[in-house]
Parts: structure tokens; sequence; C-alpha cells
């Protein structure tokens, strides 16, 4: 069949329109937004986020910026939004598993109450450690119980004293997304019914909804599966009530309820 003027013009705008909407898609090194708009998110950012930004998260956000691995930081917006979530919630005893340099880690900090804890691991102190000064001179280092090392070995442990079940307010998963299942399970027991499990990149980099032979970064593709299986898993347990949001790489926030 010919193509007719009217179709030739249509294609060409929607090639046009597909072709500056990838343009537009926010190219900061480390970000992490599923906005395909760069000025939409701009003004998220710039209305909503950095005016508030306390000067210790935005001292280390712009110190992780320059950290070669700095896309595994959580966004500004994210740590935003868990900040006030740690405090609708009304959290002091609180568990993060991943810290990577502490951006998400201060945000929960600061949130807390004076007396809040925060049991915090992740398999690298270095990286922790680039952010412990400036986590020391905002004055929430004293909340913070580092642990360097895989969490699953820590995780056992704790869940085997039955006097642990159920004593955590909040806790906030970003580690190795193979792994999530596996932390799922032993939270599950430990997070109080009420209390609220957080865990990122369930989206992850909008793969989720990619066919499979689409092209990929080797390790977008890698933990895709695993992603997928998580929340597969998380929609069909009846122990919490679950929302998926477009929040960074995707957040999956978990109520128990039973």
């Amino acid at each position: 069949m010919a193509t007719t003027t009217t179709e030739a013009t249509k294609t060409s705008t929607n090639g046009e329109d597909e072709k500056q909407s990838q343009n537009l898609r926010h190219q900061e090194v480390g970000h992490k937004s599923l906005l395909q708009s760069d000025d939409l998110y701009q003004y998220i950012l710039e209305t909503s986020v950095y005016p508030r930004e306390p000067e210790s998260m935005k001292e280390l956000r712009e110190v992780t910026a320059k950290h070669p691995w700095n896309i595994m930081t959580t966004s500004a917006d994210e740590g935003q939004f868990l900040n006030m979530l740690i405090k609708l919630v009304n959290a002091k005893n609180t568990m993060e598993i991943g810290v990577y340099t502490g951006y998400s880690l201060l945000a929960t900090a600061l949130a807390l109450p004076e007396d809040g804890k925060i049991l915090a691991m992740d398999v690298n102190r270095e990286n922790y450690e680039l952010g412990l000064p400036i986590i020391e001179k905002a004055g929430v280092a004293h909340k913070i119980d580092f642990r360097e090392g895989p969490a699953l070995p820590v995780l056992d442990e704790i869940v085997a004293d039955e006097k642990n079940h159920g004593t955590y307010d909040f806790i906030f998963v970003d580690a190795d997304k193979d792994n999530y299942i596996n932390y799922h399970k032993r939270l599950i027991d430990l997070v109080k019914v009420g209390g609220v499990i957080g865990y990122d990149n369930t989206l992850w980099n909008g793969s989720v909804v990619a066919p499979a032979d689409a092209p990929m970064r080797k390790y977008v593709r890698y933990y895709r599966d695993f992603v997928l299986e998580l929340n597969k898993a998380l929609a069909a347990d009846p122990r919490i009530e679950i929302c998926m949001l477009p929040v960074g790489d995707g957040i999956t926030i978990c109520r128990r309820i039973s």
C-alpha cells in the first residue's frame, strides 16, 4: 500500500518527537530517574528537593558524584522521600542493607529521633567512610551501627533470636538484587506489624517491561530476572500491603499487616 503524504508527515513527525524525547532524557552521571524529560526532572529537583535538602546531604551528594561508582547512590528525590516516610511512620529502630557512601543512611539518620538507631550493613567499609566525616559533622553518627560484610549471615543471627522479631519500624534495602528474595524471607519476621520495608530499584531502569531480547547493559540484564521475581513475590505475599512508586529507579513500599 502506498503511503500518503499525511501519513509520511506523521511518521516523520513521530520519529522526530521520539528522537527529541530520547535527547531529553537526563544525562547526569549517577542519575536515576524513570522520567523521560530532563526538564521535568530538573523542575522537581529545583522546586521541591534542592531548596529543602539539608546542607549535609547536599555535601554528601556532591562528594558521591565524584566517585566512579556514583550510579549506585540514592537519588536526591528518593532521599527526600525516605526522610519524610520515616517521620510519617515515627520510626525509631531501623535497618539499612546496602549503604554505599551513606546518602540514604544520612537521610534516615536525620529523620530519626535523637535516640533512634540504624543497623547499617554493606560489604565495603571504604565507601561508607567516604561519607562518614559528613555524617559525623551532621551530628548523627551515634545513631548508626555499621557492619561490614554480607548481610545474610547477620540477618540469620538476628532472626535466630525471637526477641528480635517484630522490633524494626523501618527497613530499607538497596543492595544485591539477586538476594532480595532471601532478604525478604528474613526481614518479614523482623519488621513489626504496621512497620515498613522499602525495596529500591524495583523498576530496574525500566527493564521490567522491556522485551527479553531488548538491548540492555550487562548488569541490567543480569539482575532483571531477580527484580521481576521479587516484584511477583511481593505482589503475592498476603502478609504485606504494597505500593510501587516511580521514584528514583522505582521503590516498593511494603507495610506488614500480619
